[in-house]
């Protein structure tokens, strides 16, 4: 972790630190969380981090670790795959808009965040991918012109780098997702609303699929 400057969405920047070493393995299911520790870490108070706990047991990131304290949840699988069904749903209506109403701008300022992504998955860095795969997803969630996708999304994309991060710290094909994430970028460029949906909760439900099963096979989660 590195320190953190103090700007006001501090308990936020703490948040997605943690989160960040959840996802990319530093702090496994089953690891106790020690508060100070944390602080020391990111270079701040004990209140904010004790705030981003808060929140991350909220949602069901962290549990009561046993004694005292907390500790990483275990991915709950059961979830997970409902989850992805809502989002599918969530995605196909932002790709859909979209196309519908930012063709242009999908065009013009898309294929950067494909590069980047491309650039990400050479990297092999966890938490770049995972960067990299929520910009392109918020880019289009900014291009539907609904402002109430983004905060309808938060909650999973907590969830969603959990699992992004089991699986691409054991296999390389979920690397390979910058082909379809193109595809989709071409689709919403293009200014075809129906076909973007249609292959956005596609991509939702195969990543999903693909995902799960390998956390089955490796064990990870309940």
């Amino acid at each position: 972790m590195k320190a953190l400057q103090l700007p006001p969405t501090l308990v936020e920047q703490v948040h997605k630190a943690i989160l960040s070493d959840i996802a990319s393995g530093k702090l496994p299911a089953g690891a106790r969380i020690i508060q100070e520790q944390i602080a020391q870490e990111l270079g701040v108070s004990r209140q904010p981090v004790q705030q981003a706990l808060t929140l991350l047991r909220k949602e069901g990131v962290l549990s009561d670790a046993p004694g005292r304290g907390l500790q990483v949840a275990p991915l709950d699988l059961a979830h997970v795959q409902q989850m992805y069904d809502v989002r599918a749903v969530i995605e196909g209506l932002a790709f859909r808009k979209a196309a519908e109403m930012s063709a242009a701008r999908a065009k013009d300022k898309g294929p950067a965040l494909i590069r980047a992504g491309r650039k990400a998955a050479a990297s092999g860095s966890v938490s770049a991918m995972i960067a990299a795969d929520m910009a392109f997803h918020e880019f289009i969630y900014a291009l539907s012109g609904n402002p109430l996708v983004a905060p309808a999304m938060q909650t999973h994309w907590t969830h969603a780098q959990r699992v992004m991060g089991e699986v691409l710290m054991r296999d390389d094909k979920p690397r390979d997702i910058w082909d379809q994430h193109e595809a989709l970028l071409e689709a919403v460029a293009s200014g075809k609303g129906i076909q973007a949906e249609r292959m956005a909760r596609q991509h939702i439900i195969e990543a999903a699929d693909f995902m799960i099963a390998r956390l089955k096979a490796e064990g990870q989660g309940r």
